[in-house]
């Protein structure tokens, strides 16, 4: 079975139903930056795995690059650049056990209560 056949992962399909885009974000927060404060935490995620000595028997570079271009233009196709990147990171990471979704839906929700608060 190929990544985007898995069955949808919960956390990330509640993101792409709420349409939860850097820039509506930023418009509802009254935030003016146009590059998302965790696109540098991304990044570097994705160079620490790329670089990481296990990176490669949990998720190598060739396959987390050509996982990221899959799932952006079928699982995460409605969502722009770079949301389908990180939601495409976080898929194989799911996939792969590196996180577990009911581990993922409580980071994601402390980051909600800490952006609401």
């Amino acid at each position: 079975m190929s990544t985007s056949d898995r069955p949808a992962i919960a956390p990330l399909a509640k993101i792409v139903e709420r349409n939860q885009v850097w820039n509506r974000m930023a418009a509802k927060y009254g935030v003016s930056n146009p590059v998302p404060p965790w696109q540098t935490s991304l990044d570097g995620i994705c160079d620490a795995i790329d670089q990481s000595h296990c990176g490669a028997e949990i998720l190598g570079f060739a396959d987390r690059r050509n996982e990221e271009d899959t799932l952006s233009t079928t699982v995460y196709a409605d969502l722009p650049y770079p949301e389908n990147r990180l939601l495409a990171l976080a898929h194989s990471l799911v996939v792969r056990g590196v996180i577990g979704e009911d581990e993922l839906a409580q980071r994601l929700a402390a980051v909600r209560d800490r952006l609401e608060a």
